[in-house]
């Protein structure tokens, strides 16, 4: 091995309601990194929000049947984040040993999904720093995180978006807007992802619990008239050496059985979703969603990564659905699977988003 190594620290856990799907995409990656090239520093955030410095196994980090992982306070030594110009990186606070520093992280790859780290939180504190990082900066992690604000600035784009109401803290649909959306209708948290607090409604006795459901999660809450179609996906990602944004194959989404929509037991725990790469639809419809996966992730101003999901109905009309500024990072994930398919294999992946973010480094681009 050679001492010249990068170092990077590879974040995960967090304080979401998506804690355990990112250990699993930390698992994947802290396997992937080439350790002739890399130094892993594992750095798991509990769900109360103490950050630690982990052993990094990647079968802690695994599903265990239907058993999720998770980072407690006795996963490792207790760490905080420096910015000290001599001494930028983490530094550990071990009772023990007293405190010691870690030599300087040269990148951070925050595998966090969700609130408190996929939403401009932690890439602020990563840019105040000076710390360069993995995927998008502060202001399009926020409003990719906001379903609200990923349709108001897609829709400006030019990018269509199906029917939707903003719901806010102490709001109600009204009569207008239910004649408006029709049924079914999806609600939804507005920040949250992995499928977590979302209810299909069939019927408009049915909403009331959907929408307490879903404010179980978020204050702010969207409900969006169905678009009957498929689900197709395709990701993008940053341009090297400054070029544009390139779009991967795209994958369809299949539910099988047991779900009426793609729940987060669909994509982790039952093996009931069926994914198909690439997916089968007419050249110019592959087109056009490349093409529109590519502007949404310039419309945000997006950098690193982004998994940009679609309808496509009967008509071949495409609809975005949401994006994603930090996906699922498992090596069986549909970001990697799309990329795997186009030819950049998961370690190769990993290697460039490292590379792609210390180059572009901190600050205003």
């Amino acid at each position: 091995m050679t001492s010249q190594r990068i170092r990077v620290a590879v974040v995960f856990g967090g304080r979401s309601t998506e804690h355990a799907i990112s250990c699993l995409s930390a698992g994947s990656v802290l396997a992937a990194l080439d350790p002739d090239e890399f130094e892993a520093v594992p750095v798991g955030i509990t769900r109360a929000g103490s950050w630690v410095l982990t052993s990094g196994d990647p079968r802690a980090l695994a599903l265990q049947g239907t058993q999720l992982p998770e980072i407690t306070p006795g996963s490792g030594s207790a760490v905080v984040l420096s910015s000290d110009p001599g001494n930028r990186g983490l530094v550990v606070l071990d009772q023990a040993d007293g405190t010691r520093a870690l030599s300087d992280v040269d990148v951070v790859f925050p595998l966090l999904h969700g609130a408190y780290g996929e939403d401009g939180t932690i890439q602020g504190l990563l840019e105040l720093a000076g710390i360069p990082y993995v995927g998008a900066n502060v202001f399009a992690s926020a409003a990719a995180m906001d379903k609200e604000f990923t349709k108001k600035l897609a829709e400006q784009a030019g990018i269509p978006v199906g029917p939707y109401v903003v719901l806010r803290a102490g709001t109600e649909l009204s009569t207008l807007d239910r004649e408006r959306l029709g049924l079914p209708v999806f609600v939804k948290p507005a920040r949250a992802g992995s499928s977590y607090g979302i209810s299909k409604v069939s019927d408009w006795v049915e909403l009331d619990a959907a929408v307490e459901q879903a404010r179980a999660v978020d204050p702010k809450i969207l409900v969006e008239g169905a678009v009957a179609g498929r689900e197709v996906e395709c990701g993008v990602l940053e341009g090297e050496y400054g070029g544009g944004p390139e779009a991967s194959l795209l994958a369809e989404v299949k539910v099988l059985r047991g779900h009426e929509f793609y729940t987060f037991e669909a994509k982790y725990l039952d093996d009931s979703a069926e994914y198909t790469i690439p997916a089968d639809l007419p050249d110019r419809v592959t087109r056009q969603i490349r093409e529109y996966a590519c502007a949404t992730f310039t419309a945000l101003d997006c950098a690193g990564l982004a998994r940009v999901d679609f309808f496509v109905t009967a008509d071949m009309d495409v609809y975005l659905n949401e994006i994603n500024t930090m996906p699922g990072f498992t090596a069986t994930s549909m970001f990697p699977r799309m990329w795997a398919a186009a030819g950049l294999e998961y370690p190769k992946l990993v290697a460039r988003l490292i590379r792609t973010a210390m180059r572009r480094g901190t600050g205003l681009h």
